[in-house]
């Protein structure tokens, strides 16, 4: 089966101005050869109770088929009236057999939503239609099996779990060199900054402070093995007013120590001038966008459909926390790649209290107590 990640289409009318018209999908003048199956939480006796419910503790699986074969599309909605329920219930995936998943995130987070809240975005590979729909278009290939569960690990149930899955069965093997989708969260709640007193951006304290490293970066995601990157979503809780996103990228491929760099988040999520207000393209945006204080919470993200960032033997993806990681905000992130099993493991989920976004006393402006000494923590 050649299974393309995307296939750029000449667009035939203007993009408008929260639009941009560039798409994937199999060649349409073609004969597709697969079969196509849908597995679905529709009610087995026919009739209209088309929904599953999760009790706490308990996991479902959603899909389990054998392959070769490839996962196009994934639905979900639920209804469930514990608070962040996005954070409580855990998404997990499994290729082919294998013990360690190659997917594991809340299911927020998976869908962009790391803030706890559902809002309404686009974008090419992932998006949440309106009130609570949550896609994704990620192909997923596997060669001899495919598993996906939802965990709920709240304390009340989900009461209702609605979902699509359409896949697809090959008659013929994957080509050997197949890669295999995965996506990691993280966060830091908070992270560690080296100061809390912001002067602000332009005063030397911060700007003439060098990080040539990515010590203490935030990590978006680690992988040995050989794949490509392509992207990623993060939301981030204030913890202080002022500028969240002076920090830069970096990311360390085949164990360079020296990295690839960029010239801050804005400009990495490919906003200006601190986004200024929400926007969602097809390839990047910044869906939540607030202004500025201690509390607020804002989302990002940013995939390379265009250029996929290979790595041949690892690849470690960061982005610094203020600049030279000077701020003390807490990130939420998801990464998203594809690469030949096995892969590496996975740092443990936190606990589900601790996924939970809350405002930390970090101290700073807007922080209580306003007046908190510094960290003490050295910025060199």
């Amino acid at each position: 089966m050649k299974l393309a990640l995307v296939l750029w289409l000449a667009a035939g009318s203007a993009v408008q101005a929260e639009t941009q018209t560039l798409n994937w999908m199999p060649d349409l003048t073609q004969q597709q050869t697969y079969t196509w199956h849908l597995a679905s939480s529709s009610d087995p006796t026919g009739a209209n109770i088309d929904f599953r419910t999760v009790n706490p503790g308990e996991t479902m699986t959603v899909l389990d088929t054998d392959g070769p074969g490839a996962i196009s599309h994934i639905w979900f909605t639920m209804a469930s009236l514990e608070t962040y329920h996005l954070k409580r219930v855990v998404l997990r995936m499994y290729w082919d057999g294998e013990e360690s998943p190659s997917v594991e995130t809340p299911i927020g987070d998976f869908f962009g939503l790391g803030a706890g809240a559902y809002y309404s975005w686009q974008s090419e590979m992932l998006s949440v239609g309106n009130s609570k729909a949550l896609n994704c278009f990620f192909p997923m290939p596997y060669r001899r099996h495919a598993r996906i569960t939802i965990t709920n690990e709240g304390k009340m149930p989900i009461s209702k779990l609605y979902f699509n899955i359409d896949y697809r069965t090959q008659s013929h093997p994957l080509p050997a060199d197949t890669l295999y989708f995965h996506a990691q969260y993280r966060q830091a709640q908070p992270n560690r900054g080296w100061t809390n007193q912001e002067p602000g951006d332009a005063n030397p304290v911060v700007h003439d402070v060098h990080n040539l490293t990515g010590k203490d970066n935030y990590v978006w995601f680690e992988a040995k093995g050989h794949g490509q990157y392509v992207g990623v979503t993060m939301s981030v809780l204030q913890n202080q007013d002022g500028w969240w996103g002076e920090g830069d990228p970096m990311f360390f491929v085949d164990g360079a120590t020296s990295p690839t760099g960029g010239t801050g988040a804005e400009d990495y999520f490919l906003g200006a001038w601190g986004f200024g207000s929400a926007f969602s393209y097809q390839l990047y945006g910044a869906p939540q966008v607030g202004p500025g204080m201690a509390g607020d919470r804002q989302s990002v993200y940013r995939f390379h459909l265009d250029s996929p960032i290979p790595f041949a033997k690892s690849m470690k993806a960061t982005i610094e926390h203020g600049s030279a990681n000077n701020r003390a905000d807490n990130y939420y992130s998801v990464a998203y790649w594809y690469q030949a099993e096995p892969h590496a493991a996975f740092p443990p989920l936190p606990p589900v209290e601790d996924r939970i976004p809350t405002l930390q006393i970090v101290g700073g402006p807007g922080n209580a107590p306003a007046n908190q000494p510094s960290t003490g923590l050295s910025p060199k």
